[in-house]
C-alpha cells in the first residue's frame, strides 16, 4: 500500500512588490543619492534621520539577544551542547576570518592597487588620522577581554555593547537549565515576551526606508560621488575581492552544505540595502537574527553564532585591513618583505577581533594594526580617510553575510537545520505561521 503524500506546510501570501521593505529601502537609497548630489548642504543636514533609525535599532538589539540566547539555551536537554557550539562556532570563525584576511592580502600582491602613486609620507596630514591612533593605542587583547565582563547587568544592557550582553545571556541561559523545574516558570515568561520583541522589531524596520535615505543623502552631500574618483583603484579592488570572498569562498561552503549563497542574498536582501545605505551592519541585527530563525537554524544555534559573529567573525573587516596596509605601503614607496607581511597577517588576526560592526571600527583596528608594524607609516592612513565611509558599505555587507552563512553552517554541523524551512525561505516562499 502506498503511503499518503506528504503535504508542505502553507505558505504565507505574498505582499504587493510596493509594500516590500527592500523595495522602499531601495527608492530611497536612490532619492538620498539624488538629494545628495543635487542639493549637498541639504543632504548633509538630513544626518540626523540615519542616526535617529540607528539608535532605534540599538535600542531592541540587547533585548533580542537577550532573549534569543536565554531561551534557546534554556530549552537545551544537554548543557554540554552549548560548549560544543561555542567550540565549533569560534573554530569556523578564526578559520574564515584568517582565510579573509590572507584573501587580502594576495589580491593587494597580486593587483597591487596603491602602485605609481608615489606618496611622500611627511607630505600626509598625521593630523587628520590622530584621533584613530589614539583609539587604537587604548586598545589591547587584555582591556578587551575584561570589557566582555560588565561592571553590572544593568550596565551592560544600558551601554548596549553586545559581547557584555552575550555574556550576561549565556550565563542565565545555563543558570536557567540548571535550574530545572524552578526555572520553568521564568522560561516560560521569557518566551512569552519574544513575540511582543519581535513585533516591535517589525515596527521599527518600517523606519527603515527613512533612515536610510537621510544616511545616503549625508552620504552623498558630506563627501561626495567624486571623492572615489581619485582612489577608485583601491576602492574597486576591494569591492572586487569582497565579492571574490562572498561568491567563490563562502560560495564554496554554501554549496558543500546544501544551499546557494545567491539564494541566501536574495533572502536577506532588506538587511543588506538597510546596511548598504546606513554602513553599520548593527542596524540589521534584530531582523537577521529572525530571518536565520526563520530560515531552520534553531535559535540557541542563532542566539550563539550571529551576536558573537558580530566581533569574531568580520570577513569584510578582515580583507580591508590587509588590503589597505599593503595600498598603504604601495602608494608610499615602502617595501614589505614577506616577514614583514606575516607579521601584518598575525597582528591584524588580533586587532581584529572586537571590532564592532559599526562604522569608523575598520579605521580604528587597521590603526591598531598599522601602529604595531612600524614598516607601514600610520600617516598613510590619512590617504584613505575621505574614502573609508565608501568601503565602510562594503566591509559591513560582506561582514552581514558571512555571519548569515556562519549561522546556517554551524546549525548543519549540529544537527540543527530543518531542512523544510530552509528550502522555503530561500525560495522566496516564508512557511505561514501555524
Amino acid at each position: 500500500m502506498l503511503a499518503p503524500p506528504v503535504r508542505s506546510a502553507p505558505r504565507a501570501p505574498r505582499k504587493p512588490l510596493y509594500a516590500q521593505l527592500y523595495v522602499q529601502v531601495l527608492v530611497a537609497i536612490a532619492l538620498g543619492v539624488a538629494t545628495g548630489y543635487v542639493c549637498p548642504g541639504i543632504g548633509e543636514s538630513l544626518k540626523p534621520l540615519g542616526d535617529a533609525f540607528i539608535k532605534l535599532v540599538k535600542m531592541i538589539i540587547a533585548p533580542v539577544i537577550f532573549l534569543t540566547i536565554a531561551t534557546g539555551i534554556a530549552g537545551m536537554n544537554d548543557l554540554h551542547k552549548v560548549g560544543r557550539v561555542a567550540g565549533k562556532t569560534m573554530v569556523y570563525f578564526l578559520s574564515f576570518s584568517t582565510l579573509a584576511l590572507i584573501v587580502g592580502l594576495i589580491v593587494a600582491n597580486v593587483v597591487q592597487p596603491g602602485a605609481g602613486l608615489n606618496i611622500d609620507p611627511a607630505s600626509l596630514d598625521l593630523q587628520s588620522v590622530n584621533s584613530y591612533a589614539a583609539k587604537a593605542h587604548e586598545q589591547s587583547v587584555t582591556d578587551f577581554l575584561m570589557n566582555i565582563i560588565p561592571s553590572t547587568i544593568v550596565g551592560a544592557f544600558a551601554q548596549g555593547d553586545i559581547l557584555q550582553v552575550l555574556f550576561f545571556s549565556v550565563l542565565f541561559g545555563i543558570a536557567l537549565a540548571m535550574a530545572g523545574e524552578a526555572g520553568k516558570p521564568v522560561v516560560s515568561f521569557l518566551q512569552a515576551l519574544i513575540a511582543p520583541v519581535f513585533k516591535l522589531v517589525g515596527i521599527l524596520m518600517k523606519a527603515a526606508p527613512i533612515g536610510a535615505f537621510g544616511a545616503m543623502a549625508f552620504t552623498i552631500g558630506k563627501y561626495g560621488i567624486g571623492s572615489v574618483v581619485n582612489l577608485a583603484m583601491l576602492v574597486g579592488t576591494f569591492y572586487f575581492t569582497a565579492f571574490l570572498f562572498v561568491f567563490v569562498i563562502l560560495g564554496a561552503v554554501c554549496r558543500y552544505n546544501g544551499f546557494s549563497i545567491v539564494a541566501l542574498i536574495g533572502y536577506i536582501k532588506e538587511e543588506l540595502l538597510l546596511v548598504l545605505a546606513t554602513s553599520s551592519s548593527e542596524a540589521a541585527l534584530p531582523s537577521l537574527m529572525e530571518k536565520m530563525e526563520k530560515a531552520g537554524a534553531t535559535r540557541s544555534v542563532v542566539g550563539l553564532v550571529i551576536p558573537t559573529g558580530y566581533s569574531f567573525n568580520l570577513d569584510g573587516t578582515n580583507i580591508y585591513m590587509t588590503l589597505a596596509a599593503l595600498f598603504i605601503a604601495q602608494a608610499t614607496n615602502t617595501d614589505l618583505s614577506i616577514g614583514d607581511q606575516i607579521l601584518l597577517l598575525l597582528v591584524a588576526m588580533l586587532s581584529s577581533k572586537g571590532a564592532a560592526g559599526v562604522t569608523g571600527a575598520g579605521f580604528v583596528t587597521l590603526a591598531a594594526t598599522l601602529s604595531v608594524v612600524p614598516s607601514v607609516p600610520v600617516a598613510g592612513m590619512a590617504l584613505i580617510l575621505g574614502i573609508d565611509r565608501f568601503m565602510s558599505e562594503c566591509r559591513a555587507l560582506t561582514n552581514i553575510v558571512g555571519n548569515a552563512v556562519a549561522s546556517l553552517v554551524v546549525a548543519r554541523w549540529e544537527g540543527e537545520l530543518d531542512r523544510v524551512k530552509l528550502e522555503a525561505a530561500l525560495s522566496g516562499h516564508q512557511l505561514a505561521e501555524t
